[in-house]
């Protein structure tokens, strides 16, 4: 959170008033991608329906259901910050509205297209109708506010079906972001985290309560489907995240950000997760966790830029970054298809947590099988135009 007019500058080589261009990488953001994607496996596993689960012990199902139920929704909250934050510090001066959109086409699509086609081979088909599975194919399930629809086909991707809307709006948001005052950024950044923290009251207030919604993958539902949908999956009220982390993104290139470190940041994250754990679903899901989560992508990002030490920059954890988007969409796959092909029985508390590890381990293989042979070949061929998007009348 924005403090003052607390700067970084000599901290921080700059130029212009951003960093220098051998620091602008941020290998720590990368390292940071596969926990936030990691978080969502987690909630995954810990599913009380058949689909995945694995463990007999109904009392170990019932504490672990309630224990990672809130780990996705903090998982995606991150990548939505973090999606704001990095096409922020990385657009191109000279960049065109095409070129971007052909990068993030070529960067999403096809991954998002094996697996859509994959889930729907291995198990998907045999319940999901042909309106529903095109509705997701072409992303726009996520505005339908039925669960059938939301969570259709490879139930981690409606997610993109907002990422798909962050990208369309990215360029006009990011030439209007550009002419705000540095100084006044503070403001922008606390009125977006009041709009976000404060959605689940106006959902709860504004929208009608036809009665909550008993999931059967959760165990403290207390909203109406539409109630969930508003807050939680439409793409106009998640876009606060992403922009949230776009402006956080101009406050650190800008020296307005007042860095608490990754180790406060991080303690404070743990906490929100408990704090969620004690609140209504609507605020655990869009409230508790958003400012610890803006203060833990900027301490990151700083810290790369001033070549400090960080846990998230090492070799491992950046390969493991690199494959989180093609892991979080095959993650899940995995599990279904895995609980297929293990029938109908259930385990021993210790063959469970095994078969998790190997779970764990196959996805994460096959997750640097899409990457290596589609995900970076498509992208490094067909990334750019020949042309460098000349063609394009917006510059961003």
């Amino acid at each position: 959170m924005t403090h003052g007019v607390s700067r970084v500058p000599r901290e921080v080589p700059r130029r212009g008033g951003l960093p220098t261009p051998g620091l602008s990488r941020l290998p720590s953001l990368t390292g940071l991608r596969f926990p936030a994607a990691f978080l969502v496996f987690v909630s995954h596993i810990g599913l009380p329906v058949p689909q995945v689960r694995l463990f007999e012990d109904d009392e170990l199902v019932a504490d672990l259901n309630k224990a990672t139920e809130k780990a996705g929704s903090l998982g995606v909250a991150f990548f939505f910050v973090l999606s704001g934050f990095v096409l922020t510090w990385s657009a191109r001066p000279t960049d065109t509205a095409r070129a971007f959109w052909r990068r993030r086409f070529t960067k999403i699509y096809p991954n998002y297209v094996i697996t859509w086609g994959l889930a729907l081979l291995l198990f998907a088909s045999a319940y999901t109708p042909a309106r529903v599975a095109l509705a997701n194919l072409f992303m726009v399930h996520v505005w339908i506010p039925d669960f059938q629809y939301l969570l259709s086909v490879d139930a981690s991707n409606w997610s993109l079906g907002c990422e798909f809307f962050f990208y369309a709006s990215f360029p006009l948001l990011h030439r209007l972001f550009l002419r705000i005052d540095p100084a006044r950024l503070k403001y922008w950044i606390g009125a977006l985290m009041a709009a976000i923290i404060l959605t689940p009251l106006f959902t709860y207030t504004v929208l009608p309560d036809a009665g909550a919604v008993e999931l059967a993958t959760s165990g403290s539902a207390d909203a109406s489907v539409k109630q969930y949908w508003f807050a939680y999956f439409l793409p106009p009220v998640r876009i606060l995240d992403f922009a949230l982390g776009m402006l956080v993104a101009h406050a650190v290139l800008n020296g307005r950000w007042r860095n608490i470190g990754i180790a406060w940041s991080s303690v404070l994250l743990a906490g929100s997760y408990w704090l969620a754990q004690e609140s209504d679903m609507l605020y655990a899901q869009r409230a508790t966790s958003i400012v610890p989560i803006a203060l833990l992508i900027a301490a990151a990002a700083t810290a790369d830029v001033k070549g400090e030490f960080t846990l998230f920059r090492n070799r491992a954890m950046v390969w493991l970054g690199e494959i989180s988007f093609a892991f979080y969409l095959l993650h899940f796959i995995v599990l279904a298809y895995g609980r297929k092909v293990l029938g109908h029985d259930l385990y021993s508390t210790p063959v469970a947590s095994g078969l998790v590890v190997l779970l764990l381990a196959v996805s994460v293989l096959t997750s640097w099988a899409l990457y290596a042979l589609v995900e970076r070949p498509i992208t490094r061929r067909w990334g750019s135009s020949r042309r460098g998007g000349k063609a394009a009348a917006v510059v961003i």
